[in-house]
C-alpha cells in the first residue's frame, strides 16, 4: 500500500490517544484502542492492515505476543503464589480450569464450533489480566482483602492462563496437522518437552549471565529481548508452534532464580509492550471483516452471559469453599472478571495461524474474543461501583497516605502518622532507603512509582493523599501529576523549590494548582538539614489559653506545623492555600527545630517546663487510633 509509514505513524498516533483517554476516564486501555481499531477498520474501511504490512504482519503478530507472554511470566514469582492465601491459589488453579470446561462447553454448544477451536477459545478466556482488573479497582474502594484477592488473580492468572491456552492450542493444532489420536499426543509430548526444556535451559544460562554480570549493565535489557526472541523463532523452526511456551517458560524461571536483576527488565519490557500493545490492538481489530461481525448474533451475547453469571459464579463459590468471606464478599468476586491485553493478543495469533490451516471455526475465535473483552469492561465498569454500594463491601474514605521517598525525612513523618493510626506507604529506588524503611516497620514499595510495575504491586488500598519527599525534584513534580488525577485535587502537594528563580517559576507552570506542603521554605534540603540535625516531631494539644501563636513564643518561632488533628480525629495536612488556625482541642504534629547552640542549660529547662504545664504532648494524651475523615 502506498504511504504506509504515513498510515503507521497515524496508527501510532492514535494509540497515544487511546492510552491518554484510557488514563482520563480510569478505563483499561484496550477498550479505546479496539473500538478505534474497529471504527478505522469494518466500520469506516478506512485501514487495512493486510495491505499495509503484508507477508510482515504475521511475524509482527507473533513477535509482539511473545513480548507479552513473556513480560507477564516475568511477573510470576512463586513467593508470590504462597503469600497471598489459598482462594488465589484456588483461583488461578481450579478456577482457571473449571473457567476452561464451561467456556469450551458453551462455545460448542452455543456456537456450533468444533469443539477443538471451542477448547482453544475456552482456554483462551480465563485469563482476567492486572491491565483491566487494576483501573477498575483504582475506582471501586472494595474493602482491601477483595481487592488484594481481585489484583493476584488479575497478575497470576495471566502466565497461568496463557501457559493453558498455548498447551491446548498446540494439541489442538497438532492433531489437525496428524489426525491419528496417538501420533498426536507424541509430537504433543515432544512440543511440550522442547518448551519446557529450551525455556528452562534458556532461562538458566541468560540467568547466570546477568547474574554474574558478563553483559555490561546497558545490555541487559536488549541482550534480555534479544535472546528471549531468537529462542522463541528457533524453538518455532525446530518444532512448529514450541515458541510461545518457550518464552513463557523462560520468563517464570528467570522470576524465579536467585540474584537476577529481573525489575529493570519488566520495566524495559512494559515500555516495549505499551508500543507493541497499542498499535497491535488497533490493526488486530481493524482486520475484522464486517462478515464475522455479523456472526455475532444472539448465541455469541448468550455465550458471554454465560462466561460472566454463570462460569464466573460456580468458579468463585467452588474457589471460596471453607473460607470466611462473606456471601457479600463473594458476589462481588463473582461480579468482576473482565478480559484483558493476554486473550485478546493470543486469540489473534492463534486465529490467523489456524485460519492458514483452513481450520474450520478458526474465523470465530476473535470477532468473539474481542466481544468478551468489550462487554466484560463496559459492562462491569459501568455497574461495578453501584453493585460495590449495593453489598457494602466498599471501604471508608481513603485517609492514608502515599509517601514519594524512604529517606530520613519521610521516615520520620511516615513513622509519627503510623504511630497515630493511619495508614501510610513509602515508595523508593533506593534498595538502602527500603532496608531501613523496612527495618523501622513501614511498609514501603521499592521502584518507581510512576512504572507500569508499580500500577499492579503498589498497594493503594485506604491511600487517599500524596506527599513528596524525595530528594528528586524531578520524581516530587511528576508523582504529583500522575497521582492527582487518581487521588483528586487537593490531595496532592508539592515541595517548595530551593534553587533559583527560574526552577520556581517552571514548577510554578507545571504544578501552580497544587498548594506547597507545610509552608513556602519546606524545601526537602531544609527538611532533610533539620531532620539530620536532630529535629523531633511532637504532638501538642490547643486550648483556649494556649494557642498555635504562644506555641511559636515558646519555641521561639523554630518549629514547623506538619499537620492539624482535629477532635473529631479528621487530619488537615498544612499547606501554603489554607492558613493554619488550629481550633481548641485540635492537635497540631510539628517539626521541632533543634535547640540554637546558644541556648543555654537553664533556658532548655525553663522552656521544656513551660512547654509541658501549658501544652501537653502526645506521651500524656491518648492515641487516636485510625479515624476516618
Amino acid at each position: 500500500m502506498e504511504h504506509a509509514a504515513l498510515y503507521l505513524a497515524l496508527i501510532g498516533l492514535l494509540s497515544l490517544m487511546c492510552q491518554w483517554a484510557a488514563w482520563r476516564v480510569h478505563l483499561p486501555a484496550i477498550l479505546p484502542l479496539l473500538i478505534v481499531g474497529l471504527i478505522a477498520g469494518p466500520v469506516t474501511g478506512w485501514l487495512d492492515p493486510d495491505a499495509i504490512l503484508g507477508e510482515l504482519l504475521f511475524p509482527l503478530v507473533s513477535l509482539s505476543v511473545a513480548v507479552i507472554l513473556f513480560e507477564g511470566s516475568l511477573t510470576l514469582n512463586y513467593e508470590d503464589l504462597r503469600g497471598h492465601g489459598r482462594t488465589v491459589i484456588r483461583l488461578i488453579t481450579w478456577g482457571v480450569i473449571i473457567t476452561g470446561v464451561i467456556g469450551t462447553l458453551a462455545a460448542w454448544w452455543l456456537l456450533n464450533m468444533p469443539l477443538e477451536i471451542a477448547a482453544v477459545l475456552g482456554g483462551l478466556l480465563v485469563v482476567t489480566g492486572p491491565t483491566v482488573v487494576i483501573p477498575l479497582l483504582q475506582t471501586l474502594r472494595a474493602k482491601a482483602n477483595l481487592s488484594q484477592i481481585l489484583r493476584w488473580e488479575g497478575i497470576l492468572v495471566d502466565p497461568v492462563g496463557a501457559l493453558l491456552a498455548v498447551l491446548i492450542y498446540e494439541f489442538v493444532a497438532l492433531g489437525q496437522e496428524n489426525g491419528a489420536a496417538s501420533h498426536t499426543l507424541l509430537l504433543f509430548g515432544q512440543t511440550v518437552g522442547l518448551g519446557f526444556g529450551l525455556g528452562a535451559l534458556g532461562g538458566w544460562l541468560w540467568g547466570l549471565i546477568l547474574r554474574h554480570h558478563w553483559l555490561p549493565q546497558r545490555l541487559h535489557n536488549f541482550g534480555t529481548l534479544m535472546i528471549m526472541l531468537t529462542l522463541f523463532a528457533g524453538s518455532n523452526a525446530l518444532f512448529e508452534e514450541s515458541g510461545l511456551l518457550t518464552v513463557t517458560v523462560m520468563g517464570i524461571w528467570m522470576a524465579n532464580m536467585r540474584g537476577i536483576p529481573v525489575r529493570p527488565i519488566i520495566e524495559f519490557k512494559e515500555t516495549l509492550t505499551v508500543l507493541l500493545v497499542s498499535g497491535l490492538f488497533i490493526l488486530l481489530a481493524a482486520r475484522i471483516s464486517t462478515e464475522q461481525l455479523m456472526t455475532l448474533n444472539w448465541p455469541a451475547w448468550v455465550f458471554l452471559a454465560v462466561l460472566m453469571f454463570v462460569a464466573r459464579p460456580i468458579t468463585v463459590w467452588v474457589c471460596t469453599i471453607g473460607t470466611e468471606l462473606h456471601w457479600r464478599e463473594k458476589a462481588l468476586l463473582a461480579w468482576l472478571s473482565p478480559r484483558g491485553i493476554v486473550a485478546a493478543a493470543v486469540a489473534s495469533l492463534f486465529a490467523i495461524k489456524l485460519e492458514k490451516a483452513g481450520v474450520e471455526g478458526a474465523e470465530m475465535l476473535v470477532p468473539v474474543t474481542f466481544l468478551v473483552i468489550i462487554g466484560t469492561v463496559v459492562i462491569q465498569s459501568l455497574f461495578s461501583r453501584p453493585i460495590v454500594r449495593a453489598l457494602k463491601v466498599s471501604e471508608p474514605e481513603p485517609t492514608g497516605f502515599l509517601i514519594i521517598g524512604a529517606n530520613p525525612v519521610a521516615r520520620a513523618i511516615a513513622s509519627e502518622l503510623m504511630t497515630m493510626g493511619w495508614t501510610v506507604r513509602l515508595t523508593d529506588t533506593s534498595w538502602d532507603a527500603v532496608q531501613e524503611a523496612r527495618m523501622a516497620g513501614l511498609p514501603v514499595y521499592y521502584g518507581n512509582p510512576l512504572s507500569e510495575h508499580a500500577t499492579q504491586h503498589l498497594e493503594l488500598t485506604g491511600i487517599g493523599r500524596l506527599l513528596p519527599l524525595s530528594p528528586y525534584r524531578e520524581l516530587n513534580n511528576l508523582a504529583a501529576l500522575h497521582f492527582e488525577h487518581m487521588l483528586g485535587h487537593g490531595n496532592v502537594f508539592r515541595l517548595a523549590e530551593e534553587s533559583g528563580k527560574h526552577a520556581k517559576r517552571q514548577q510554578d507552570r507545571a504544578l501552580g494548582h497544587l498548594p506547597r506542603l507545610f509552608d513556602d521554605e519546606a524545601t526537602f534540603a531544609k527538611l532533610a538539614s533539620l531532620v539530620a540535625s536532630g529535629a523531633e516531631i511532637r504532638v501538642t494539644k490547643m486550648s483556649e489559653n494556649f494557642g498555635l501563636e504562644e506555641y511559636r513564643r515558646i519555641h521561639d518561632g523554630r518549629l514547623m506545623p506538619l499537620f492539624c488533628v482535629a477532635a473529631n480525629g479528621r487530619l488537615r495536612v498544612v499547606h501554603t492555600d489554607v492558613p493554619l488556625a488550629p481550633k481548641p482541642g485540635e492537635r497540631v504534629i510539628s517539626l521541632i527545630y533543634p535547640d540554637s547552640p546558644e541556648m543555654q542549660p537553664d533556658e532548655r529547662e525553663e522552656r521544656a517546663r513551660e512547654e509541658q504545664r501549658v501544652a501537653p504532648t502526645r506521651s500524656d494524651s491518648s492515641n487516636p487510633g485510625r479515624l476516618p475523615s
